[in-house]
């Protein structure tokens, strides 16, 4: 295999995807923000068996973050992350720079309101609209065969899906499952702003879900009592923990549903110290 080429230009990048497009090649594409951990790695080792070439792109984009947020503390290890990018196979790392990705003036804007309302779109209305125009100027630099997303961010990975396909763009979308440390947190890049303290709580975020889907099998369909019942765990397990939101949503619709009766995603978001942490949870019923 060639050496990886690092590509900053969004021009040299499409110059290249449009190329490898042109002669017939598959390529994938795993779009990222950088600081990588084993469930990025996971996505590209997975997409590597499955294209001829393989772009990994970093880019901590701006039009994503609210007022407050970690925009600019993000972490970040661009040149740790290019070593790894070359252990899984990456033939292309694309980092752009923010001021070639949004240019002076910058207007126009990709936006999916009926997924965007609930769970994480509440208390972050700019997020997704951030999140899927920049997924679609990927889309357009890179000429990606498929792209792969963790389905950690579920309500994304269900925005992306709807922006894809309604607006024909010819781009597979593929979602893969949450890769989780040893205790059960997921993985996640923020797991880094964590305390000892609150690292030793928060893999009970994913145990408060899995009581969930106890009850689930035990016979609870109502959704308002599976709710309270994870929120008195995490208030006795995670006392330090600011509960963003607990909802049990269709998967496809992301619409709140009041009774269990059929396949639905338990979802959670929780601020713990300075880290915002999502997982969720995928229930199927059998009827």
């Amino acid at each position: 295999m060639s050496a990886m080429l690092r590509i900053q230009s969004p021009q040299s990048m499409q110059e290249l995807g449009l190329a490898w497009r042109g002669q017939g090649l598959r390529v994938g594409l795993v779009p990222t923000m950088g600081y990588w951990h084993e469930g990025h790695l996971s996505l590209m080792r997975w997409a590597r068996e499955r294209c001829d070439m393989l772009v990994a792109s970093i880019f901590v984009n701006p039009t994503q973050f609210g007022p407050g947020e970690d925009l600019e503390n993000y972490p970040s290890d661009i040149e740790r992350d290019s070593l790894l990018a070359e252990k899984c196979g990456v033939n292309a790392l694309f980092t752009p720079q923010r001021d070639s990705m949004y240019l002076p003036g910058h207007g126009t804007w990709v936006t999916v309101p009926e997924l965007t309302k609930n769970l994480c779109g509440r208390s972050r209305p700019e997020h997704f609209k951030g999140v899927a125009t920049v997924v679609c100027k990927l889309f357009n630099l890179v000429q990606p065969t498929f792209a792969a997303f963790g389905e950690k961010d579920w309500q994304q990975l269900a925005v992306i899906r709807k922006m894809t396909r309604e607006l024909d763009m010819p781009v597979r979308v593929e979602g893969r499952p949450i890769v989780r440390e040893a205790d059960g947190l997921a993985m996640s890049s923020r797991n880094v702003y964590l305390t000892p303290g609150e690292r030793a709580d928060a893999p009970h975020i994913q145990k408060g879900l899995c009581l969930l889907e106890g009850m689930i099998r035990a016979g609870e369909r109502d959704c308002a009592v599976l709710r309270l019942a994870v929120q008195e765990y995490y208030a006795v397990h995670i006392p330090s923990g600011n509960l963003d939101y607990l909802e049990l949503v269709d998967p496809d619709t992301i619409e709140t549903v009041e009774r269990a009766s059929s396949d639905i995603l338990a979802a959670v978001a929780l601020r713990l110290g300075k880290a915002r942490l999502i997982d969720n949870k995928r229930i199927t019923i059998e009827k």
